[in-house]
């Protein structure tokens, strides 16, 4: 029986939000569109196993073909970074990013240790550092942030932070920061506090597999990535760690945060995985980074600013400040004439987080829906209309939708 007669209800708000996605500008950095293969992996029999454990030792039998599959994924996850099994190791079970990230913090350090991350409101992510998480509840948090005339990166300021707080792990990589990463720098800052290197690149995987941006192998320690975004695969997360480091990484996982992993989530990573290892994938990761580029110019064009000036990934931020209105309402403008992206803040906000003064927009999603630079041209004079309030809004929405349908989702 379909779910349609199953479960009518249900069905049909499935099938709306497919229609939704179908004609909606999906400008959200960290969304993106799953291959048909990746999501028959991820609603497959898979579903019904439990294996808690690691191949070969697993405490449940009938795992055979279970094993196959974590291995394949493992092998792939290597393979896609060009990293060899004998220098590193690869664990696929986290859930997602969050967890992940906990996990390496748990495999190298004691509760009270300090780690030192990016500001919340200058690019980072809630779990490098913000109090109200669990990992700020647990680790004593030192931050850095981007400087304030360059809103980027600024590595000896970073430097005299690490020298001062002396923490026994450093994370970088973020959640809202448009400029090339330099992983080699933060490498010789931990090494000169003698600190553990953390590379979350969960942003920006799929651009370092495509080689559109700098690849913190061999630099780091550890790097987590979650599974989507730039990767496009399933909602998901992996650990990329030092062989030396390959029983403490596996322990945190599980039994230390996990239970039995998500055996098709598993699977459905496997095919991402060998997705990105198409010779194709490098074309796709280095159009997100040329539409992206694209769209900051076009939309400086028409007048907004965009932190730091521009951008070198597949995200960025605006400013709206010069407009008078808030990233909430910019948000909420945007999503009536259906552009979906998200509320942000910028470097030293006044606003609160869920007002911010600006909007965090990226390209992964259009550009696996084939957009290249023509189609920033549009979507830039859309946002403009919409926010300057130079067009009606049914008219805008009528535009949308048939920028959308020119690009249907598989």
């Amino acid at each position: 029986m379909s779910i349609s007669k199953k479960d009518p209800k249900i069905a049909k708000l499935i099938s709306a939000e497919e229609k939704y996605e179908n004609e909606t500008i999906d400008l959200i950095p960290s969304e993106n569109y799953a291959s048909l293969e990746v999501r028959e992996a991820l609603g497959s029999i898979l579903s019904n196993k439990y294996s808690e454990g690691y191949p070969g030792a697993r405490y449940y039998a009938g795992e055979i073909y279970v094993d196959q599959i974590e291995e394949i994924a493992k092998d792939r996850a290597l393979k896609m970074f060009k990293l060899s099994p004998t220098k590193w190791h690869a664990n696929v079970q986290p859930y997602s990013g969050s967890p992940a990230n906990l996990a390496v913090y748990s495999s190298v350090l004691e509760p009270g240790d300090k780690i030192m991350g990016m500001k919340l409101d200058q690019g980072g992510h809630i779990t490098h550092g913000l109090p109200i998480s669990f990992p700020g509840r647990i680790f004593d948090f030192a931050f850095y942030g981007v400087d304030e005339k360059t809103e980027m990166l600024d590595y000896d300021e970073i430097l005299k932070i690490a020298k001062k707080e002396k923490p026994k792990l450093i994370i970088c990589g973020a959640t809202a920061y448009s400029r090339t990463i330099d992983f080699k720098k933060f490498a010789e800052i931990a090494q000169k506090v003698n600190a553990y290197l953390l590379a979350d690149i969960s942003h920006i995987a799929g651009l370092v597999i495509g080689g559109a941006h700098p690849s913190p192998f061999p630099y780091a320690d550890f790097v987590m990535s979650t599974t989507h975004k730039t990767l496009r695969g399933p909602r998901g997360a992996l650990i990329i760690c030092k062989k030396e480091f390959q029983k403490q990484i596996d322990r945190a996982v599980f039994p230390g945060l996990q239970g039995g992993p998500h055996d098709n989530q598993v699977a459905a990573k496997a095919v991402c995985f060998g997705e990105a290892l198409d010779p194709d994938f490098k074309i796709y990761a280095k159009q997100i980074v040329k539409n992206a580029k694209a769209l900051a110019r076009e939309l400086q064009g028409h007048g907004f600013k965009i932190v730091s000036n521009g951008t070198d990934n597949h995200l960025m931020l605006v400013d709206l400040r010069t407009l008078q209105i808030t990233g909430k309402d910019a948000q909420l403008m945007l999503e009536e004439i259906g552009i979906i992206c998200n509320k942000n803040t910028i470097p030293l906000d006044p606003e609160k987080p869920f007002i911010g003064s600006g909007i965090r927009i990226g390209t992964p999603a259009l550009t696996t829906r084939g957009m290249k630079e023509k189609e920033m041209t549009i979507v830039a004079k859309l946002i403009a209309a919409t926010l300057m309030k130079k067009e009606a809004k049914n008219k805008l929405e009528k535009e949308v939708v048939k920028l959308a349908k020119k690009f249907p989702l598989e």
